[in-house]
């Protein structure tokens, strides 16, 4: 099986690292275009992987093909390969907002698409992913393209309708833990914690947390009383942080993401 990229930015560079480091594709079985020779080069150095600058190149080879350039750029792209896919390959799009029905329109012929959202996690194996399949695809090669995906995290297959929320709650959220874990640190280092310091502490935290909420199965909610003594530390941080309107700001941004993903 021939894996096809078009373009290789930071998220394409961690699903295929993750694809080789798990043994899902060789890495000689991975094809992959971006727009300047020296980035190619750096693929070909780092991860071992075939580099073209010819996307259609990549979409005549590939069995499954990538779509991981910026979604600005996808009616391009699909214009300069529609005369080179095939009815048996399997398209993936990993572009928020693009839907089936868009795609499909796009490509003007019957094709095999599959809608995902990764994650930056991803980068160290831990991401997640929601897919959707469109028309035509097996759950067969649905499971292909999840097991590929499974490459560097988590993959769920959710409703298409669902797909903004997934860049709510997911795509776009881990720029809004990195702030949070920012902001703690800063907290740590005003009370007088070496920045360094305070950033393993606030990320470890931050990791741990979200592990015990996977592990355990309970609710966060659970878990916060847990943690939250009777007129201790713990409860006062949270009456504070629900004074500031903490949970209502973080509702209120996935809301605009999901909104500008729908836009899009």
């Amino acid at each position: 099986m021939t894996l096809g990229f078009i373009g290789c930015g930071n998220m394409a560079s961690a699903m295929i690292g993750g694809v080789i480091r798990n043994g899902i594709v060789p890495a000689k079985d991975i094809l992959a275009t971006a727009r300047h020779a020296e980035k190619l080069k750096k693929m070909e150095e780092e991860l071992g992987i075939r580099t073209t600058l010819e996307n259609r190149q990549a979409a005549r080879e590939a069995d499954i093909l990538f779509l991981a350039v910026k979604p600005q750029f996808y009616a391009e792209v699909i214009g300069e390969i529609r005369d080179d896919v095939t009815e048996g390959q399997l398209i993936v799009s990993i572009a928020p907002g693009k839907t089936l029905e868009w795609l499909a329109e796009q490509f003007g012929k019957p094709v095999k698409l599959v809608r995902c959202m990764p994650n930056t996690p991803a980068l160290v194996g831990e991401g997640i992913t929601g897919v959707c399949p469109g028309k035509g695809v097996t759950p067969e090669e649905l499971e292909s393209v999840c097991r590929i995906l499974r490459g560097f995290g988590k993959a769920e297959v959710v409703a298409e309708h669902l797909m903004d929320a997934v860049v709510g709650v997911s795509g776009s959220s881990p720029a809004y833990v990195f702030l949070f874990i920012e902001a703690m640190a800063d907290a740590a280092v005003a009370a007088g914690m070496p920045r360094a310091q305070a950033y393993e502490f606030a990320a470890q935290a931050v990791y741990g947390s979200a592990k015990m909420v996977l592990e355990t199965g309970k609710h966060p909610g659970e878990l916060k009383d847990m943690v939250c003594s009777p007129a201790g530390t713990t409860i006062e941080a949270v009456r504070v942080l629900e004074e500031k309107g903490f949970r209502s700001a973080v509702i209120e941004a996935v809301g605009a993401c999901v909104r500008k993903s729908k836009g899009m």
